[in-house]
């Protein structure tokens, strides 16, 4: 290989100070577009996506690795579930009441409310944590990506191990040797 990749944190008091200005203020817009979706431009999927985006932040400025440590895995796979869960959920419940699967006009003949609300709810607390969740699951495991250090074959490029040497038979050699 003709150079290495220094993919070391380095801390700069700079952006760390950003982060820590700008962090309240996305999160809370992206809480703003999430529970405000049904009534302004935005819902869930925005929402969730700018929530999911200041943990991404978050993880520039901090380390990717302490904040790895600090969402585990356990909670971004419960995050997803979760709202797949809920979706489902109100999305059954439907069904149960004589309507079709997120047939939303049910609750306004069953419960005289509006049909909003079914809505509102499938996008605040399904849709939102599914994107969020999903989005800063993506990035830790691009993150984890392939280091030369990884003893796996998996993630080599042109099936070379990350063990391999000139001399052993799966390496490739090139003409510029």
């Amino acid at each position: 290989m003709s150079g290495s990749i220094d993919d070391t944190y380095t801390e700069s008091q700079v952006i760390m100070t950003t982060v820590k200005i700008i962090a309240p203020f996305t999160l809370t817009y992206g809480l703003f577009m999430t529970f405000h979706g049904g009534d302004a431009p935005g819902g869930g999927f925005q929402g969730g996506t700018i929530v999911g985006v200041t943990v991404l932040m978050l993880a520039f400025a901090f380390g990717i690795e302490p904040t790895r440590q600090w969402l585990r895995n356990s909670f971004l796979a419960g995050l997803v579930t979760g709202g797949v869960v809920i979706f489902g959920a109100i999305g059954l419940a439907m069904v149960a009441i004589g309507g079709d699967f997120l047939e939303f006009t049910m609750l306004k003949e069953v419960f005289h409310i509006k049909p909003k609300w079914g809505l509102e709810a499938v996008e605040i607390a399904g849709i939102s944590l599914i994107v969020s969740g999903t989005i800063i699951s993506l990035f830790f495991t691009m993150a984890a990506g392939f280091s030369p250090d990884r003893p796996s074959g998996t993630g080599g490029v042109s099936g070379v191990d990350a063990t391999d040497t000139p001399d052993s038979p799966n390496a490739e050699v090139s003409d510029d040797d």
